[in-house]
């Protein structure tokens, strides 16, 4: 194969395919993981399979936990089978549970499936990550990742419309039936025509494979990778993420996640019904679930462009600060055009300071082991996901919803004191010279 670049309209059109492709199993992500929150005001008030405030929170944790579970295990698993399966199979499993949930007949069949999907969700988002970041165009890895992310914020808007157009002349079930979507649409298109990675290809000492790969697709082999054999042992790269002063890094990283994701699943689950017991119809808390995810839209956007330029680091560490404060802000009654907007402004940092941290440690791992770190940074912050949603359920069931503003606040502040020390350790690590596996101080 010829080493001159590839000519460029062939290979943004092959980019512009796999981050379309990604977009679009991430929307169903998106859809699936949102749709819980938003039929919950209208599950609880028809009192649908008997479910109350405590068991609402509680199955909102057993999807939490399956995520975790499909988190850790894909962030290995990818870095063994590769990018594709894993995308494909993830999304087959949480698109099948959604129907477990749609035939559900009581609380435990329907935690059940909420379970499943988490594993098939928690798998997914990770991947997604990892293939986008590289076959980013150089210098807009940290865009391309939150160009991918507003695909999750805009399936939660869809769950919103579902919530309002669906769930009232169709009931629950039918926003559930809804999510089996992926699996007729989705995963036929993934499979036709989705590429592996030529990055992934290469690490694994697949060489041959990587050079057809290019070959089809008239574009260049990653030019800062190098043929290597295959790992000796598939925990590896999780041992990788712990060698030459890394440690205090990964754990940083990965304390972060926890307050980010405890805030972000907590809030999806949650706002519309916090929102309500302070005193909103519902009908503008189902509206505030559409604008906190337009606001992650835009704020994925703005995030990734800033982190490309200062480093996403940097970009995550203020938009949780300024996150704390437009969640704690929100427990003040306010007039309903005021709410609207600082619901918007919330939703713009909260999603993609979270978003960013992803985006981080996807551009500083090598290709051997970045599935691995980013997995398994998602894969401990689940840990935070998991009890999110129950912390929640318990304030509610206890009448003290104004208390839950307070404590994803508190979240988000911790966040923003473990995503700034990062920059602490890395200076050290950079001043260490443990090279290529160290994350730099300005990312």
């Amino acid at each position: 194969m010829s080493s001159s670049p590839a000519p460029p309209a062939r290979g943004a059109r092959l980019t512009t395919l796999v981050i379309g492709l990604c977009w679009m199993v991430v929307l169903f992500d998106g859809l699936d993981m949102f749709i819980y929150g938003s039929v919950l005001p209208h599950m609880l008030e028809q009192k649908a399979l008997g479910l109350e405030a405590g068991a609402a929170g509680t199955i909102g944790s057993y999807a939490t936990f399956g995520m975790l579970l499909g988190a850790l295990c894909a962030g290995t698993v990818t870095d063994w089978v590769g990018r594709k399966k894993m995308i494909l199979v993830s999304t087959a499993v949480f698109s099948l549970a959604s129907g477990v949930c749609a035939i559900a007949p009581g609380v435990t069949a329907f935690g059940l499936g909420r379970f499943i999907a988490g594993v098939g969700l928690g798998g997914l988002l990770p991947t997604a990550i990892t293939m986008v970041s590289e076959y980013a165009p150089k210098g807009r890895s940290n865009l391309t990742v939150g160009l991918l992310m507003t695909a999750h914020q805009a399936g939660g808007i869809l769950s919103a419309f579902l919530a309002l157009w669906i769930v009232e002349p169709l009931g629950w079930r039918a926003a559930f039936w809804v999510g089996v979507a992926p699996l007729v649409v989705a995963v036929p298109l993934v499979a036709r025509f989705l590429p592996e990675s030529p990055s992934f290809l290469l690490a694994k000492g697949r060489a041959a494979e990587a050079r057809e790969l290019a070959l089809r697709y008239d574009v260049p082999l990653p030019a800062a990778e190098t043929e290597r054999p295959a790992a000796a042992e598939r925990w590896s790269a999780l041992a990788a993420l712990f060698r030459g002063g890394l440690w205090a890094q990964t754990l940083l990283f990965w304390l972060a996640s926890f307050g980010g994701l405890l805030l972000v699943y907590g809030v999806s689950t949650w706002l519309p019904t916090m929102m309500r017991g302070q005193g909103y119809e519902l009908g503008s808390s189902l509206t505030f679930v559409v604008l906190v995810n337009l606001g992650g839209i835009v704020g994925m956007l703005v995030a990734g462009r800033f982190s490309d330029r200062f480093g996403a680091p940097r970009v995550a560490a203020v938009w949780f600060a300024l996150t704390a404060v437009g969640v704690y802000t929100l427990g003040v009654h306010m007039p309903l055009a005021l709410t609207y907007v600082l619901v918007f402004l919330t939703g713009l940092f909260l999603f993609s300071a979270q978003a960013m941290i992803y985006a981080a440690v996807a551009g500083r791992s090598t290709a051997d082991a970045r599935a691995t770190a980013v997995g398994w940074t998602s894969g401990m912050g689940r840990f935070g996901a998991v009890f999110g949603p129950w912390l929640g359920g318990q304030l509610i069931a206890s009448e003290a919803e104004g208390w839950g503003f307070t404590a994803f606040a508190l979240a988000a502040l911790l966040s923003t004191v473990f995503i700034a020390l990062t920059a602490l350790t890395a200076r050290r690590i950079s001043a260490g010279g443990t090279g290529k596996e160290a994350l730099s101080a300005t990312g």
